[in-house]
């Protein structure tokens, strides 16, 4: 005898399914840090490292920039106001902390490591430290 497809079986599982993955935590498990995560890029210029991420919104005395060996955590939160009794319909904008830990193949000169904030975008210059570097040795 031949089964008939139920399509409103199938949207029920599925919809069950989606629920569960939403529910578990998976999301908020990982293993750079936890809250809500600024994109950032990462690159070489030269010996240094230079992080660039979006924080718009988030205050400069709301971030923690640390720095450990290879190691870099930016952390902040950030805050989203709607004013005096307003009602919201739609909330894209993200709020909350966020903690993210990245590590760079170099070890890092914390002594000299500069941030700049403007416009939402925080630019981390990490100098590669001096013992770190390659050195040269001249053949006698």
């Amino acid at each position: 005898m031949a089964q008939l497809f139920d399509p409103f079986d199938t949207l029920l599982q599925f919809q069950q399914a989606l629920d569960s993955f939403r529910t578990s935590g998976w999301l908020g498990a990982s293993p750079s840090g936890g809250g809500a995560y600024p994109p950032l890029n990462v690159f070489r210029k030269g010996d240094d490292i230079v992080v660039i991420t979006e924080v718009p919104g988030v205050k400069k005395d709301d971030l923690q920039i640390q720095v450990k060996g290879n190691t870099i955590r930016i952390a902040g939160s950030k805050t989203v106001g709607y004013g005096e009794r307003a009602a919201v319909h739609r909330r894209e904008c993200l709020a909350g902390t966020f903690d993210r830990a990245l590590t760079v193949p170099v070890e890092i000169d914390a002594e000299g490591v500069r941030a700049e904030c403007h416009d939402g975008i925080l630019a981390l210059y990490l100098p590669r430290a001096e013992r770190d570097k390659p050195k040269s040795i001249s053949i006698s």
